[in-house]
């Protein structure tokens, strides 16, 4: 393991990373040799997505849980390996479901292979992940990993339903990116806790610091979405707008809005599109979208932090500490 040797105020994501740099790579490992196919296709399309960036925060937030609640095996990398898998499923369908052309700064899979064969590459991550569960031999793993991914594909369900519609709430919303996002996060922090053998005060403890932390993670990232260069967001500005989705920064302009300006929202997610987003982005920076959106992250990301207090000190619970720090800063 590598030691921390910078304070808190100070760390910078890579320091994080560099303390489960063996982990990590035990994972990356893992990871290629699980790719592995006789169908070409298979392998050339998950090696895309899987090696086209990203800071691979889900199964990094595993293995730092897992050293911070002193588990001294190695199912954690297994554990790590396949959240990572699930992951890159979802975001294989995704990009399918919402036609996105770019993603980490890039073509995304579908634009470079077409939409079947993204599909059809996102279910064999998925079922191979389901087969990693397996050689970890734990049930109580396989349940938890088995009930996040449902609970996930529910979630993809629940944000269509809320397409196009202006009148979702802000409850609606949050239900989304719990199962959308923070429920992958909580799955993998609860994970560590269950491999070190930990209380049911700790796996309570780790539950709440992995759905804040995954919270304020999408939270940052829908303000973004109004708010970043494309080189930073990695995707085009817009796109959630542009696919009709209401989320957080439009619901409070339209709650703090005037009703022209209201009606300026509510047609362009009812119509999709980017026609009008210069002037929404000024509606959103009138009525104080994006600093209502920020704090709501940051209360999320204090919840995260705060859940790990009945942990002991260590430098894997301050890199975790400094992760819910970054997923307000986006400092990656």
């Amino acid at each position: 393991m590598h030691a921390v040797e910078k304070p808190l105020d100070t760390l910078t994501f890579d320091a994080v990373s560099a303390l489960a740099r063996d982990d990590m790579q035990a994972v990356d490992r893992l990871i290629s040799h699980c790719l592995e196919s006789d169908v070409a296709l298979v392998s050339q399309v998950s090696r895309y997505i899987v090696t086209s960036g990203g800071k691979r925060l889900r199964p990094l937030i595993v293995l730092l849980a897992a050293r911070a609640l002193g588990y001294q095996g190695e199912q954690h990398v297994r554990a790590a390996a396949t959240i990572e898998f699930i992951h890159t499923a979802t975001l294989l369908h995704d990009d399918v479901v919402d036609s996105s052309s770019r993603r980490r700064g890039k073509d995304s899979a579908n634009a470079v292979f077409g939409n079947q064969a993204s599909v059809l590459v996102g279910d064999f991550l998925y079922s191979r992940a389901f087969q990693m569960m397996v050689d970890m031999d734990s049930m109580r793993v396989m349940r938890i990993l088995a009930d996040a991914t449902n609970t996930i594909a529910a979630g993809e369900v629940m944000q269509l339903m809320h397409v196009h519609d202006p009148d979702t709430t802000e409850d609606a919303y949050r239900q989304v990116i719990y199962r959308k996002t923070a429920r992958l996060f909580e799955a993998g922090a609860l994970i560590a806790a269950v491999l070190a053998s930990r209380s049911e005060a700790e796996e309570a403890a780790m539950i709440e610091y992995g759905q804040n932390l995954g919270t304020a993670f999408q939270l940052v990232d829908d303000a973004l979405d109004f708010d970043a260069s494309p080189e930073e967001l990695g995707k085009n500005l817009g796109d959630d707008l542009a696919e009709g989705k209401a989320t957080l920064p439009l619901i409070h302009a339209m709650r703090q809005g005037n009703r022209e300006e209201c009606e300026l929202i509510r047609n362009a997610i009812l119509e999709g599109g980017l026609t009008d987003l210069g002037r929404i982005q000024s509606v959103i920076e009138s009525t104080g979208a994006l600093q209502y959106t920020a704090a709501r992250a940051q209360e999320a990301a204090d919840l995260a932090i705060g859940a790990l207090s009945g942990i002991p000190d260590s430098d894997f619970k301050q890199a975790l500490i400094a992760i819910a720090e970054f997923s307000v800063r986006r400092r990656f």
